[in-house]
């Protein structure tokens, strides 16, 4: 099975909409939670779920950045929302030697009652029970003091020396903290785990799983900017993948048949991999029957000219474009071919009589920079 349509697959079954994994620092900490915000504007969830939730991932952010281990690049953070909750988890690893103890507190943290929750936090400010990373456990009471204590949490063993810690916050449209451990123990991490264990087999590391309005769009791109500056990669391949995401956003955006559509016969998925200093970038949307036919004509037409005739026909096209035709389209297309390597992978999966899968795969090395 395809890649792209396994990933897909997989998240909508868990109902996950945005996953990342790699390391997770101050500087990206920021489009990342930029980007639920953007996503939670549109939703209907309240503004009490929304605070607790951001405040959440806040909070979780910092502690899987501050107890980073050389394991740190299988760090995630995973969204995902069902009809009725949403739900933020982040994965990272841990020694062994830290579960129980950590562990231990987390239950007593869960047990605790609101007002208990305010009595402890007053009381390790005033003893300043701080650790050299940051406070034994304040971290931990500070997110359920801003957040409600109703946390899920598992740990995954990995080996003798480490196991995958997942941490885990579900809230109701109304706002109201769920807690899958406290309510029947049905809580597992093995989800987070294992999907961390695809993506690190096929070298992903960034997932979209969720309809894509401009300003999710705009967010993406922030996250994904501030994501390629910290690779080690020369700057004019960084520049390329970032002008091909922007111009395959555009394309999903272009043909999005709306929300409602997507939600019931499949929603824009995005990927980024990294294989062997190849970027590979795969976009996933739905698209009306009536539109595949024209837009297989441009794909396989572009596709027969090789750099220098592409080159010609970009300029030519551009020198054709007006504001009342309708161009841009075929132009974003031949400046992805023409910043890429190798052909434009592509590809229809009949959904219905009026719906088809729209997938589309473009590498970008920097053989030819």
């Amino acid at each position: 099975m395809d890649l792209t349509q396994r990933i897909r697959n997989k998240m909508m079954k868990e109902r996950l909409m945005f996953v990342y994994r790699g390391v997770v620092t101050t500087e990206n900490s920021v489009p990342l939670l930029t980007l639920l915000e953007k996503e939670m504007e549109n939703s209907e969830f309240g503004f009490l779920g929304r605070k607790r939730l951001f405040m959440f991932v806040l909070e979780s952010l910092q502690n899987v950045s501050r107890h980073s281990t050389s394991y740190a690049d299988m760090s995630m953070v995973v969204y995902s929302k069902s009809d009725e909750d949403y739900t933020v988890t982040t994965g990272n690893v841990l020694q062994k030697s830290g579960v129980e103890n950590l562990k231990k507190r987390l239950d007593q943290i869960i047990n605790l009652e609101p007002d208990e929750i305010r009595v402890v936090y007053r009381k390790m400010l005033s003893e300043a029970e701080f650790s050299n990373k940051g406070g034994a456990g304040l971290g931990l009471i500070e997110m359920a003091r801003k957040t409600g204590n109703q946390l899920d949490y598992d740990f995954v063993n990995i080996n003798d020396e480490y196991s995958y810690f997942t941490l885990s916050k579900t809230v109701n449209s109304g706002g109201e903290g769920l807690s899958f451990t406290k309510k029947d123990n049905s809580y597992q991490g093995k989800t987070v785990a294992q999907l961390e264990r695809i993506m690190a087999e096929n070298n992903v590391y960034l997932l979209w799983l969720g309809h894509i309005s401009p300003n999710i769009g705009k967010e993406m791109l922030s996250f994904t900017e501030t994501r390629l500056s910290e690779e080690d990669i020369k700057s004019q391949q960084r520049k390329r993948v970032f002008s091909i995401l922007v111009e395959t956003l555009d394309n999903v955006l272009r043909y999005s048949p709306g929300r409602e559509a997507e939600e019931e016969f499949g929603m824009p998925v995005i990927m980024i991999r990294l294989d062997g200093g190849v970027y590979k970038l795969s976009t996933g949307n739905l698209i009306l029957n009536s539109d595949v036919a024209s837009l297989k004509g441009k794909l396989d037409i572009i596709n027969n000219f090789d750099q220098n005739g592409l080159k010609e026909l970009f300029r030519k096209s551009l020198s054709e474009q007006t504001i009342a035709t309708d161009s841009t389209g075929n132009l974003g297309l031949i400046d992805i071919a023409r910043k890429s390597i190798g052909k434009l992978d592509y590809k229809f999966e009949s959904i219905n009589g009026e719906y088809s899968y729209y997938i589309l795969t473009v590498n970008v090395d920097d053989s030819h920079l």
